[in-house]
């Protein structure tokens, strides 16, 4: 199992563990456990409706940086 693997399934474990805890009795952990899934619901969301109504990614403007290296 990858690392990246390994740290998704560890923090999904802290998740429903920290769940489990407000749902018996630690009610002040409900909000903050909230918050990320609301988050990633909005994003989501956005990302459809861009999607539905056809609306194209902007494209990134970066500008060239110039060679520091000579310095």
């Amino acid at each position: 199992m990858s690392a990246r693997r390994l740290a998704w399934a560890l923090g999904l474990v802290v998740y429903v563990l920290l769940w489990l805890i407000a749902l018996h009795g630690a009610t002040s952990l409900i909000a903050p456990l909230v918050i990320p899934p609301v988050l990633a619901l909005l994003v989501y969301a956005g990302v459809w409706m861009n999607r539905f109504l056809g609306i194209t990614p902007r494209r990134q403007h970066f500008s060239e940086r110039e060679d520091d290296s000579t310095r």
